[in-house]
């Protein structure tokens, strides 16, 4: 093996027995022997991968892809079916919540069982209590029971003794999603000057942006194998293009059975659940609401930014009813509203039609991250309602930054030196 190389991962499968309902006790497994009856399932398929020492790389997937498996198979918790693993040197992992604690325990008790456990003796232990119980902030807590710590706690203790035992190797999984935004900026700068010591990391964590900034390479697990691997920012656009496609292809289904539940609500008439979301004397009526790109695909998930339009198709069922006023709001999905206009107040005109469609143009999304909804209408000028039909369409818009809020504003930052001000 190369010597700078820490891990390495070769052709390692792990599976698990799905049990129906597992027997528990010697009777039951005599009589209910159906209860026995389990599926096999391979959570890790053929898995290789190597990491060279001093080097961070991420773990990326949806959840039950298994990281959380491969992290457990890294720290010699479980053992792989197929393959094996080489490690080279001391190492420390950040699991679940409370692994390797004992609840009875206090913290200072806890550190002395946790940090033996990695290795270090008695003085050893001596020598960086008060330094991991700096870092913990816990003080004031260090001498009770850890029964009576919440989940902020435990993590601040536990990656305060994994860090500090002084590992070669060090494994993450979403632990430091847990804590508050302090601390975790606190744990973050600590994985930074770990790995500027020349240590090697392994990290899993929803945290894209945690991901592309820390780590060299990351690996993206998929249904049980590595679907890539390579620099983050490339491994992270085809992952995040890949969970868009997903989802909309999850909303296409909502909204065919949203569409399949109206037809039958207006079926069987119900009208108390249809006045919930639309109301007006019906003498126009939208008939559908479309959100395409300019090469007309329908879509429901969009990235920051892109062109789309919005179609309302309607018809006119009363001859009567004129000085058409169609508008359109957005929404986020706690009712939040974004913006919304009409034909009026853009000065729109157009001619009278029986039926037909209007198509409102969005030339750039500038919403944030997040879910919304278009709530849409047909009114005359003077107010009267024809047809309002809120949560009309639902969708999801994608970025790949981190701002937050409902629009995206645009901008530059400049820097200048104090001789230019």
């Amino acid at each position: 093996m190369n010597s700078n190389i820490a891990i390495e991962v070769r052709n390692v499968s792990k599976k698990y027995k799905i049990y129906q309902d597992k027997p528990v006790s010697l009777k039951e497994r005599i009589l209910y022997t159906s209860k026995s009856t389990y599926q096999e399932k391979w959570v890790l398929q053929e898995v290789n991968l190597s990491v060279l020492k001093g080097k961070m790389i991420g773990l990326i997937g949806r959840n039950g892809s298994g990281k959380s498996t491969l992290l457990k198979i890294l720290t010699r918790i479980l053992k792989p079916d197929k393959g094996e693993v080489v490690i080279h040197g001391r190492v420390s992992s950040l699991l679940e919540l409370g692994a390797g604690f004992h609840m009875d325990f206090t913290g200072r008790e806890n550190v002395y069982m946790n940090a033996s456990i990695f290795g270090l003796t008695r003085k050893e232990i001596d020598s960086l209590l008060d330094t991991i119980v700096k870092f913990s902030e816990l003080e004031a807590y260090i001498d009770n029971p850890v029964r009576t710590y919440s989940s902020g706690m435990f993590m601040r203790l536990a990656f305060s003794i994994a860090i500090h035992v002084e590992p070669d190797v060090l494994l993450i999984d979403e632990i430091l999603a847990v804590g508050d935004n302090a601390f975790q900026k606190k744990c973050i700068s600590k994985i930074e000057e770990f790995k500027q010591k020349g240590k090697t990391i392994v990290f899993v964590s929803h945290d894209n942006g945690a991901m592309e900034r820390l780590c060299d390479e990351l690996y993206w697990i998929h249904e049980s194998k590595i679907r890539q691997n390579g620099k983050p920012d490339e491994v992270i656009r085809e992952y995040l293009d890949f969970l868009a496609n997903s989802e909309e292809n999850r909303m296409k289904i909502e909204a065919e059975n949203q569409k399949e539940e109206n037809t039958n609500l207006d079926k069987d008439k119900d009208q108390a659940n249809q006045l919930e979301k639309r109301w007006g004397t019906g003498a126009v009526e939208i008939s559908k609401v479309l959100m395409v790109n300019p090469t007309s695909e329908n879509l429901h998930v969009l990235e920051k930014g892109q062109p789309i339009d919005v179609e309302l198709h309607f018809q006119v069922k009363d001859n009567n009813a004129n000085k058409l006023v169609f508008g359109v709001g957005i929404f986020k999905m706690d009712g939040t509203r974004c913006y919304g206009t009409n034909t009026l107040i853009d000065k729109v005109n157009f001619s009278h039609k029986t039926s037909g469609k209007v198509v409102y143009q969005i030339e750039s999304l500038n919403l944030v991250q997040g879910d919304y909804y278009f709530n849409v209408a047909c009114h005359h000028e003077d107010g009267t309602p024809y047809d309002y039909i809120t949560k009309a369409l639902n969708f999801s818009v994608h970025s790949r930054e981190n701002d937050v809020g409902i629009a995206y504003i645009p901008h530059k930052w400049l820097f200048l030196e104090e001789e230019n001000l």
